[in-house]
């Protein structure tokens, strides 16, 4: 499993991606599930940064399925 400094610098290069790629896909990025947190301190543990992480990936790789070269750099 990957520490969380390597998915928090994952969920920041897959960000950065989307908003420099496809700044139409930013709108999703506040509405996911994993990103409203249903309790006043979540905890953030590697689970959680690993879901989100892999949220991001999901929506990249539905929506720019002819870009496969972006995906694979993460």
């Amino acid at each position: 499993m990957k520490t969380e400094a390597e998915l928090n610098e994952n969920i920041l290069k897959i960000t950065m991606t989307i908003r420099n790629e496809f700044p139409e896909l930013i709108k999703y990025l506040n509405e996911m599930k994993v990103t409203i947190p249903d309790v006043k301190t979540p905890e953030i543990s590697n689970k959680i940064l690993k879901d989100y992480y892999d949220s991001l990936e999901n929506l990249l790789r539905k929506y720019a399925p002819n870009h496969p070269s972006l995906i694979n750099n993460f």
